[in-house]
């Protein structure tokens, strides 16, 4: 983390460069790791990174810029930038009332065939035959 650089309390910023004068705000974290290697985050100097932010590796974002809480970061950011990823917000009136009554006037399901584990091994109960 370079000079004068704030991370946030519940912020993971693995395999990463972050200039001075940054800040990260909580709950941030970098997504390193494609399921095949490690990749590298690059976050430059006086930027504002917003709460709730994820930046997926490999990924930079250049000095000065500003990220919006809540943005998923996939693609490099230019310096002196302002990027955000939203859905616009949905409201649902009256959604909580239907699901609830939905909800109270349907039977709890029965138990079926998929909701039975099958045993595929016998159980050893002998201490002998354990593993360490």
């Amino acid at each position: 983390l370079g000079a004068g650089t704030k991370a946030n309390h519940l912020t993971y910023l693995g395999d990463c460069e972050v200039g001075p004068d940054t800040n990260v705000g909580a709950g941030t974290i970098t997504c390193n790791y494609d399921g095949f290697a490690k990749h590298r985050t690059r976050i430059g100097a006086r930027v504002q990174i917003g709460s709730d932010t994820q930046l997926v590796a490999p990924v930079s974002v250049g000095d000065d810029a500003y990220v919006g809480a809540g943005t998923t970061v996939t693609r490099d950011v230019p310096p002196g930038a302002l990027v955000v990823s939203r859905v616009p917000q949905r409201a649902f009136p009256g959604w909580v009332a239907r699901r609830r009554a939905q909800a109270a006037s349907t039977p709890p399901a029965k138990p079926g065939p998929t909701m039975k584990r099958a045993r595929k091994r016998p159980v050893v109960k002998s201490r002998a035959r354990r593993r360490s």
